[in-house]
């Protein structure tokens, strides 16, 4: 449990992400977008000067305050060069994220937010043997069942199938993983965005959701009556035509959707929300969020990265925090 104040849950820790991409310039400019919310950022403090924002170095996240930048200072040797990640650095970034993890699993968080990393470098430094973020937190969180959710204040989608080629979705997408799915973005809804009674819409796979099996099977042989099944107890629905779950009007009859696969769920939240859209892991003991966006290098170094979505994953990672929080305090007094 998360220690706390009477104001509100714990700070919140961030982590560095590769040190050659626009974490640390998103990091230190959302510090002055966010004057009411305490975070740390662990990472090497040298990459985080020059960008006109007060620094301060603490020893612990207690220490965490609004008045400046506050860094963990945490061993990645080198500089910051901008577009040019350093294999050299891999270790550092992969550990930083690690101890992000002990201190929201030892209570001194209130969660984790993680500015991106860039997998080739942690490949080619550490042999990085994950996909990505969500995979290795999962692995530090004892192999936890987790889904990614893609959130803005217009829509939270999370697909069933994320990184693997759309040939492979079909023999992917199972009755078990879907079930996993829809268990755990039930769970989410509940603890962690405070929905007591969660309405989940589920797509199909195929185009027109199979139309009645002329499009595909998929729904007639199994996706229709596994959620007819956990209807009753998840309250999911569907599956409908994923072309039409994502208007306005559809928008406001569920308070998910679960998408087939990786682009049928990224393409309408990046559409509705290109800069604010937030990456959530649900499913883990511990609130982790991200910015919706990776590295990039391109702009790395120019001034012009927006941090608009990790303004957005610090405000919905705290928002979390206190639900959780106000959660184990009733169920606390209950008991």
């Amino acid at each position: 449990m998360p220690s706390s104040s009477a104001d509100g849950p714990a700070p919140l820790v961030v982590t560095c992400g590769e040190p050659a991409g626009i974490g640390p310039e998103v990091v230190a400019k959302a510090r002055a977008l966010v004057p009411d919310l305490p975070f740390v950022v662990i990472g090497n403090p040298d990459h985080f000067a020059g960008f006109g924002v007060a620094t301060r170095i603490v020893a612990s996240v207690a220490e965490a305050g609004t008045d400046a930048l506050c860094i963990l200072p945490h061993d990645i040797p080198g500089p910051a060069r901008p577009g040019r990640p350093d294999p050299a650095q891999a270790e550092g970034v992969i550990s930083a994220i690690a101890q992000a993890v002990d201190l929201a699993k030892a209570g001194e968080a209130g969660g984790i937010v993680t500015a991106p990393i860039h997998k080739k470098a942690l490949k080619d430094g550490a042999a990085f043997a994950y996909p990505g973020h969500t995979e290795y937190l999962a692995a530090l969180a004892g192999g936890a069942d987790v889904v990614m959710m893609l959130a803005c204040p217009e829509l939270r989608v999370v697909p069933a199938t994320i990184h693997v080629a759309l040939a492979d979705v079909p023999a992917c997408l199972t009755p078990d993983l879907l079930e996993t799915v829809l268990r755990v973005t039930h769970a989410g809804l509940r603890r962690d965005f405070g929905v007591e009674r969660p309405r989940i819409a589920v797509a199909g796979l195929n185009p027109h959701a199979g139309e009645g099996g002329t499009m595909g099977r998929e729904e007639t042989d199994w996706i229709a009556a596994l959620v007819a099944r956990l209807a009753p107890e998840l309250g999911c629905v569907g599956p409908f035509p994923a072309d039409t779950m994502f208007h306005a009007g559809a928008r406001t009859t569920y308070d998910a959707a679960v998408a087939m696969y990786h682009d049928q769920a990224l393409i309408p939240i990046k559409t509705i929300d290109f800069a604010g859209g937030v990456n959530v892991t649900l499913g883990l003991p511990f609130i982790r969020t991200s910015p919706d966006h990776g590295t990039a290098f391109d702009i790395a170094g120019s001034g012009r990265a927006d941090p608009t979505s990790m303004v957005a994953a610090l405000r919905m990672a705290w928002d979390m925090a206190g639900r959780r929080q106000e959660r184990l305090s009733r169920e606390a007094a209950v008991q």
